[in-house]
C-alpha cells in the first residue's frame, strides 16, 4: 500500500510540472489517504502483535 502511496505521489508532481492542476490534486489526495490508510494499518498489526506476546521485529 505504500508503494500505491508513492506511485500516486509521484504522478501528482509529474502532473503538476506539465500544469494539469486537477489530476495533480486528485492525485496528491489519494496519495495522502493512502499513506495515512498504511500508517494506521501499520500502528494497528504492531498493536496487534504486541498483545499477542510476540516480538515486533
Amino acid at each position: 500500500m505504500l508503494g500505491w502511496a508513492l506511485t500516486f505521489f509521484v504522478l501528482a508532481i509529474i502532473a503538476a510540472v506539465f500544469g494539469f492542476g486537477g489530476i495533480a490534486g486528485a492525485s496528491a489526495g489519494i496519495a495522502q489517504i493512502l499513506f495515512f490508510v498504511f500508517l494506521a494499518l501499520l500502528v494497528i498489526s504492531f498493536i496487534a502483535r504486541a498483545v499477542r506476546g510476540r516480538s515486533v521485529m
